[in-house]
């Protein structure tokens, strides 16, 4: 990625309050970007939208994708050259709870912003951030013995109304780039793995589940302890992003399509795993306890293949997920102590960069 390249760039960002958004809008602001942020409220409190004060640093617009009319306008009114899609409901286990809600923000919130883009001419460059869930689970433990990772080309599928929500958004998203927005605008799709950092205060997230839990005195339950994700910074699929917007900028329809953006095969580890090295890292006040009740489907096995990613975007994972942990851990301890938050975030993006 050539960080000269987004000065003064007019970036329009859905979902910028959330825990990803919220930390593309500071990566955004170091490299100089001009950026107008689409969302709801900040959807937890604490949140890292407030606490590192990104409102001061962008355009900051209260709005729901679900709102045809007003997300039009937001974009005619600023005339962005290149938009990153975030704004979803992003939480397995709460699309259960909710699927009518999950299938609107994530499909039809995705159509209606694909239809501002169509209306708006500044748009020169699109990418739809999506999930690592969109794809079928087909033999799964033939699967996972093997240790193969999903490729963009494998069928897209979901079990739970998330998943099936996200897939839908990339079909959705490959209709209307060959339907209507080529060559006028460069559409991509980018499937990152299992996002994790400091700021992260979600729900049902292993993650922010250990680190309530640490802060509060008590012990994580953790619920699948062998499952198996692709865990990864969020500064690395940020900075994919990034990469594949520009290559599309630049180069139009080369790179449209579906890209991965997963860590390498050794950082696809079990809850566990994760939870071990929290515990480890924070202390010896630090435990978790193995919740061995019913609990709603979730995919025993994830992992993306990031080949196409690396051969042709010239990206790749920096940091291995052991120097993950530790940049949570830091980032907590600065938040425990009442530091700067916005500072701590920065120079983790800035360390990321060097």
């Amino acid at each position: 990625m050539n960080n000269t390249f987004w000065k003064n760039k007019k970036l329009f960002l859905t979902g910028h309050t959330g825990f990803k958004g919220s930390w593309l809008c500071l990566y955004l602001n170091l490299l100089g970007a001009k950026v107008t942020g689409y969302a709801l409220q900040p959807p937890t409190n604490p949140n890292l939208f407030e606490l590192a004060r990104i409102d001061q640093m962008i355009k900051s617009i209260t709005g729901d994708v679900r709102d045809v009319e007003f997300l039009k306008n937001s974009i005619a009114v600023n005339k962005p050259e290149i938009i990153i899609h975030m704004a979803a409901q992003p939480l397995v286990r709460e699309s259960y709870k909710v699927p009518v809600e999950t299938f609107s923000t994530n499909v039809m919130g995705t159509v209606n912003l694909l239809e501002a883009v169509r209306a708006c001419n500044s748009v020169k460059v699109m990418v739809n951030v999506t999930t690592d869930k969109v794809y079928e689970i087909r033999h799964q433990g033939i699967k996972a013995s093997r240790h193969q990772g999903f490729c963009e080309s494998d069928p897209l599928g979901g079990y739970d109304p998330y998943s099936g929500s996200k897939a839908c958004s990339e079909i959705v998203t490959a209709v209307y780039r060959q339907s209507f927005l080529s060559p006028k605008a460069a559409v991509a799709t980018a499937r990152a793995g299992n996002v994790i950092g400091g700021g992260d205060w979600a729900a049902d997230r292993l993650i922010p589940d250990f680190i309530r839990a640490i802060l509060a005195g008590g012990k994580i339950h953790i619920r699948n302890p062998k499952a198996v994700r692709p865990w990864q910074h969020v500064l690395e699929p940020l900075t994919g992003y990034l990469s594949l917007a520009q290559k599309l900028y630049e180069n139009k329809q080369k790179y449209a399509g579906a890209w991965n953006f997963g860590p390498e095969k050794r950082d696809a580890k079990t809850v566990e795993w994760i939870v071990e090295k929290l515990c480890s890292k924070w202390g010896q006040e630090a435990g978790y306890i193995i919740d061995k009740g019913k609990h709603l489907h979730e995919t025993g096995y994830l992992r993306l293949d990031n080949t196409k990613a690396k051969r042709k975007l010239g990206w790749k994972p920096k940091w291995e997920l052991k120097t993950a942990i530790d940049k949570i851990i830091e980032w907590t301890k600065a938040y425990q102590e009442g530091k700067d938050l916005r500072q701590a975030c920065l120079t983790q993006i800035q360390e990321y960069c060097g």
